[in-house]
């Protein structure tokens, strides 16, 4: 049975359509023992995925799966925008993604909601670009919707990613020798932003793209520099290089006033395999260990912190005043 469903999976990035099921020659009678046996999941009326699949993906690709159901199946085509464009242009988030889709729809009251979406109208028409098939709004203009209608750790957390990775491409393609396109800077930011001018929240968009730095390698050391803006503490520098019998080694967070270094120890260091490669868990945190020996000598002080700390306010507040992090 099973096989007979690999097809138009991979030829719909994942999705099954209903009728692609009848086109197979299954009937409703074989599609409920699909589903409750776990082979099939549905994400939505009319649109499946094979069950290993979905069990297998975390929750940015459950969102991103359900987001495009959606289209696959709205009357009328979709411009995704907000958390739904911010899934298909692969920005992180911290915390749940929305239970539903968001798009620009300048033809209904802004902020309606239908069961599966949610409606935006714009002043500005967005310039639309296509993801997997999807329309969305372009990385800049979905920075933009993101900061002025989520939290300040939202907002901050999709743009420090963004300018990280284009930064990235960027000096990739230069060393390759050509530019696909223009790198996103926070200048291109500040123009967006004069430019759509959003009703509500231009403010809190302003101050998301000031604090954001493409230095953050990852949602935990965005999460981190959030907490300590939010809780007065000083913001320290951000990969800085140290150079210890003739190796460079680079930390996460350094408060040059009181030589203090400071890490984000985020489980996903030793538990994805986007990281480790062929090296076992426990090869890594000897590395880490030999690192931290190392440095520790240069320096006044060497903290680490992980997810459950930095995401408590409280927890976090304590960890940084029981370490003597300077305050601002």
């Amino acid at each position: 049975m099973l096989e007979i469903l690999d097809v138009p999976s991979a030829h719909n990035g994942g999705l099954i359509l209903a009728e692609s099921l009848w086109a197979a020659g299954l009937n409703t009678r074989a599609v409920r023992a699909l589903l409750a046996n776990g082979e099939l999941v549905r994400i939505r009326r009319g649109v499946y995925a094979l069950g290993d699949t979905w069990r297998s993906a975390e929750s940015d690709d459950h969102y991103r799966l359900f987001v495009r159901a959606t289209v696959v199946t709205a009357e009328e085509p979709l411009l995704l925008s907000h958390h739904s464009a911010a899934a298909l242009h692969n920005l992180p988030i911290i915390g749940p993604w929305p239970k539903v889709v968001h798009a620009i729809n300048n033809d209904t009251a802004g902020g309606s909601s239908a069961r599966f979406t949610t409606s935006h109208r714009s002043v500005v028409e967005p310039e639309p670009v296509t993801i997997n098939g999807c329309a969305a709004t372009t990385l800049t203009r979905t920075l933009i919707d993101v900061a002025a209608t989520s939290s300040f750790l939202v907002g901050v957390t999709m743009m420090d990613h963004a300018l990280r990775v284009e930064q990235e491409r960027g000096q990739r393609e230069r060393r390759q020798g050509s530019l696909s396109a223009p790198v996103l800077s926070k200048d291109d930011l500040y123009a967006e932003l004069a430019m759509v001018h959003p009703r509500r929240g231009g403010p809190k968009v302003r101050r998301v793209i000031d604090f954001a730095n493409p230095l953050a390698a990852n949602p935990g050391e965005s999460l981190s520099r959030v907490r300590m803006a939010e809780l007065g503490f000083e913001i320290p520098e951000l990969q800085v290089c140290f150079v210890v019998q003739g190796r460079e080694y680079w930390v996460d967070f350094f408060w040059r006033g009181v030589r203090k270094i400071g890490e984000f120890d985020g489980k996903i260091k030793y538990t994805r395999g986007a990281i480790l490669g062929d090296r076992h868990p426990g090869d890594v945190v000897v590395v880490e260990k030999n690192r931290e020996n190392l440095l520790r000598p240069e320096v006044a002080s060497f903290d680490r912190w992980d997810w459950d700390t930095a995401y408590s306010p409280r927890l976090f507040y304590e960890f940084m005043i029981q370490h003597d992090v300077p305050r601002a």
